[in-house]
């Protein structure tokens, strides 16, 4: 089993030597999974850097002593994949961000499309964007990820098209596709934009602003999925015929 994933804030210059986890991530490390000296861990700031250490020892119930020998970088991947996500009902949105981080998407947008039951509005929109970035950052962390996925604000159907217009393949999930997603041609680098609709479908109005934006419908497959899987299954599709999954 590969070494448990714990989030810091950010890397003291040089990287090396004796380093102290605390606060929630030290706790954890402590008090929940009870590391041992000897044992291995990665440290990570989510945004690619990393650093692999031994325990030397605990103090306290919040306090895990690591030896640090370096801290190294992990590139972006290429082609970047980013999943436009409707807005699914419940908590069905933090079940979409979770499977399709630990799948490997790159950034995740949420989309307050016109047949969302669900809308994100003052006080409520913000706590619910909180719990998709804290949904990314743990399932970051249990799927030994040391690059989360950038949850962005929540776009609207015009900022969707904007998004679409600068990639290098646009695809909406759609009935109405002549094509499948597995016989699309991908590109080798650059930035995949996949737009997955709500459980109402995308409307006319937005397949039309997204086909003008360079954007594509394609279908999925035979079966219909549900907008909370639609995502992680398209994606883990893109993820193996563009070699990342190699």
């Amino acid at each position: 089993m590969t070494a448990p994933v714990f989030v810091v804030e950010h890397f003291r210059a040089g990287g090396a030597g004796q380093y102290v986890l605390d606060g929630p991530e030290g706790r954890h490390a402590v008090s929940v999974k009870r590391l041992r000296p000897g044992e291995t861990v990665v440290l990570t700031d989510g945004a690619g850097r990393w650093a692999e250490c031994e325990v030397v020892g605990a103090e306290g119930k919040d306090r895990l002593i690591v030896h640090m020998t370096g801290v190294s970088e992990e590139p972006p991947e290429s082609p970047r994949i980013t999943v436009v996500q409707a807005l699914p009902k419940g908590d069905r949105g933090e079940l979409a961000v979770e499977t399709m981080t630990e799948t490997g998407v790159d950034a995740i947008v949420p989309w307050a499309a016109a047949r969302c039951i669900t809308q994100w509005k003052g006080d409520r929109g913000q706590k619910a964007l909180a719990k998709w970035r804290a949904t990314a950052r743990e399932a970051g962390k249990q799927s030994r990820r040391v690059r989360f996925p950038e949850v962005a604000d929540a776009a609207t159907a015009k900022e969707v098209a904007a998004l679409l217009a600068k990639a290098d393949f646009a695809a909406v999930l759609h009935e109405s596709g002549e094509e499948t997603l597995a016989t699309a041609e991908l590109p080798d680098r650059g930035e995949i934009v996949l737009v997955v609709g709500p459980e109402g479908g995308v409307s006319p109005e937005e397949l039309a602003l997204f086909e003008e934006a360079g954007a594509k419908a394609y279908r999925l497959g035979r079966t219909v999925l549900r907008t909370s899987t639609a995502g992680t299954a398209a994606a883990a599709l893109l993820l193996g015929r563009s070699g990342r999954w190699s």
